[in-house]
């Protein structure tokens, strides 16, 4: 830099010709990364298909916690499928995964322990202050 400034460039000469060498660096955003169509139809048919069998749990009338149970299973396989392959997560880093992926599931663990405590506290107001009305 100092040498710069003894031959007489200024600081703006300086900048440009950085300016210029970054300009004609091949930029790595510019290099992607094409999936073939396949992926995406397979995809989407099994999109299809756990949309099918959502609708037959219904159809068929599957009631109570298997009824819950089995549509909350299609919509996170749906989901995952979705993120994964038309968010391009499965192709992210693992940091990213985990930003994304580990706080649902760490809801899901939470939600889990709150079911546990409800029943737990409801438990012990009955043996305390009896079954009620």
């Amino acid at each position: 830099m100092a040498e710069a400034t003894a031959n007489g460039l200024g600081q703006h000469a300086l900048h440009a010709t950085h300016a210029h060498d970054a300009a004609t660096a091949p930029v790595a955003a510019e290099v992607h990364q094409e999936h073939p169509i396949k992926l995406y139809l397979v995809v989407w048919a099994w999109l299809f298909i756990l949309s099918t069998c959502s609708y037959l749990v219904d159809y068929f009338g599957i009631h109570g916690y298997l009824r819950w149970s089995l549509i909350l299973i299609f919509m996170m396989l749906k989901a995952g499928l979705i993120v994964a392959v038309f968010m391009h997560m499965a192709w992210e880093r693992l940091a990213m995964m985990y930003a994304i992926i580990l706080p649902p599931i760490l809801v899901l663990v939470f939600v889990t322990m709150m079911v546990f405590e409800a029943d737990y506290t409801l438990l012990t107001r009955i043996a305390f202050f009896g079954p009620g009305p």
